[in-house]
C-alpha cells in the first residue's frame, strides 16, 4: 500500500465549507423551512461545520440541524457477514412540508443516499430533498444520484479511496 496523497488540506477544507456555506444562503434564504441533516457516520461531522459556519455568519439564522442512520436500509444490510452496528438518528422536528438538505462526506456509488432518501420517509414527507457532498467521486455511480452541492470532485479508479479527516489534521486524502 503506497502512502496516502493529500488532496485538500486544512485551509483548503475552510473555503470550501464558506462557500458551501453561502449556496446554501442563496438557495435557502433564511432556513425558516430548512433543515439540514448530516449523514451517519462520517456525514455529521461536515455537518457539524457548515452550522458552525453558517452560525457564525449568519447569526440571525434558526438552523434546524439533525443527524440520520441510514444502517438498516442499506441495499447490503443482510449481506455482511460482520454486523452492522447501528448510529444514533437525531431529529428533533418533523420533516413534514420541510425542505432537506442531506449531507454527506464522500459520494461514491449513491447507494448510502438512495438508503437515507428511505429513512427520511420515516420521519415525515419533505417538500424538497437535496443534497450536499464534501466530494463527489462522479465516476462510480450505480445509483443515478446527482449531488446539489459540491465541495470538490475527483475522478478516481475504483481500487482508490478517498478519506475526509475531521479534526486537528483535517485533510482529504487518497489511499491506493
Amino acid at each position: 500500500m503506497s502512502k496516502p496523497k493529500s488532496i485538500l488540506d486544512h485551509q483548503q477544507l475552510q473555503i470550501i465549507i464558506n462557500r458551501l456555506c453561502h449556496q446554501l444562503v442563496e438557495n435557502h434564504n433564511d432556513f425558516s423551512n430548512t433543515v439540514l441533516i448530516g449523514l451517519q457516520p462520517r456525514g455529521i461531522y461536515l455537518c457539524q461545520r457548515i452550522k458552525e459556519s453558517l452560525e457564525s455568519n449568519f447569526p440571525d439564522y434558526n438552523l434546524e440541524v439533525g443527524n440520520l442512520d441510514i444502517t438498516f436500509y442499506r441495499d447490503d444490510f443482510r449481506r455482511r457477514e460482520d454486523p452492522l452496528v447501528a448510529n444514533s438518528t437525531s431529529l428533533s422536528v418533523s420533516l413534514e412540508g420541510k425542505k432537506i438538505v442531506l449531507i454527506d462526506d464522500v459520494l461514491y456509488t449513491g447507494r448510502s443516499v438512495r438508503a437515507a432518501l428511505d429513512a427520511l420517509h420515516d420521519y415525515g414527507r419533505p417538500l424538497s430533498v437535496e443534497l450536499m457532498v464534501l466530494i463527489d467521486r462522479r465516476l462510480s455511480r450505480h445509483v443515478p444520484i446527482q449531488p446539489n452541492y459540491v465541495g470538490h470532485t475527483i475522478d478516481v479508479v475504483a481500487d482508490e479511496r478517498v478519506s475526509v479527516e475531521w479534526g486537528d489534521n483535517e485533510r482529504v486524502i487518497l489511499k491506493s
